[in-house]
């Protein structure tokens, strides 16, 4: 992806944030050089990898196959292993119409997904083999709005604003937006998006940066280059 094409894309979504009545953290809005002068100050918000995730999913179509996402808050895997601390996680994301979110699953995290305004968010559901494994044939059961509901493999359930699914790992899952751009609330235990996305096909979680134009904020992807 070009980097003036994420810059764009981060005042959209800044915009489409502000329109539903959330307003992001402090840090959100630090230009390269300010995060580079707090990062002392700001070394949980680094080591947790809080702040703008955008991603093509290393495809090149952000259009047909990407996402927004802005994680708020995290803990650390350490805290989740201890069973003490920061073991939650916040994000908010924007799925955008017909914009898929491809197939995957995780191994550690449960995650409550909520539609938080917009259009119809769709989720299409498989459950997994005994293994793990994504399975074409076996469907499984979720929680919408703490209320049981068994789904079929394939089938894909639809949420509109106020509505949420709860998914726990195992459950494969995409997503995206139907009549719309739809902002969307992600409340999990620890989130490693490093290590813990299981996509059905080979793609990547990040997005590879044509560095056309200098970054207006950092994504969580170039912490390591910028911040250290």
């Amino acid at each position: 992806m070009k980097r003036s094409r994420i810059n764009q894309i981060m005042a959209e979504a800044g915009d489409m944030i502000r329109r539903y009545g959330f307003v992001l953290p402090p840090f959100a809005h630090w230009t390269p050089e300010e995060f580079v002068s707090q990062k002392d100050a700001a070394r949980h918000v680094i080591n947790a990898r809080c702040g703008w995730d955008i991603t093509d999913y290393g495809d090149g179509r952000f259009d047909e196959m990407g996402l927004f996402l802005f994680t708020l808050r995290n803990g650390l895997l350490g805290d989740l292993q201890r069973g003490g601390g920061m073991c939650y996680a916040e994000k908010l994301l924007i799925s955008k119409q017909d914009q898929l979110s491809p197939m995957h699953t995780h191994v550690i995290k449960a995650e409550d997904i909520i539609n938080r305004g917009g259009a119809t968010l769709v989720v299409e559901l498989f459950g997994s083999d005994d293994d793990g494994n994504f399975a074409e044939d076996r469907g499984g059961v979720v929680m919408c709005d703490g209320i049981k509901r068994n789904y079929a493999p394939g089938e894909k359930l639809r949420f509109e604003p106020g509505e949420s699914v709860t998914l726990m790992p195992g459950d494969w899952h995409a997503f995206w937006g139907e009549g719309g751009d739809v902002l969307i609330g992600e409340v999990s235990t620890v989130n490693d998006d490093e290590t813990d996305n299981i996509f059905r096909e080979p793609i990547g979680r990040f997005a590879d940066i044509e560095e056309d134009e200098a970054p207006t904020h950092l994504l969580v992807s170039d912490y390591r280059k910028w911040l250290g």
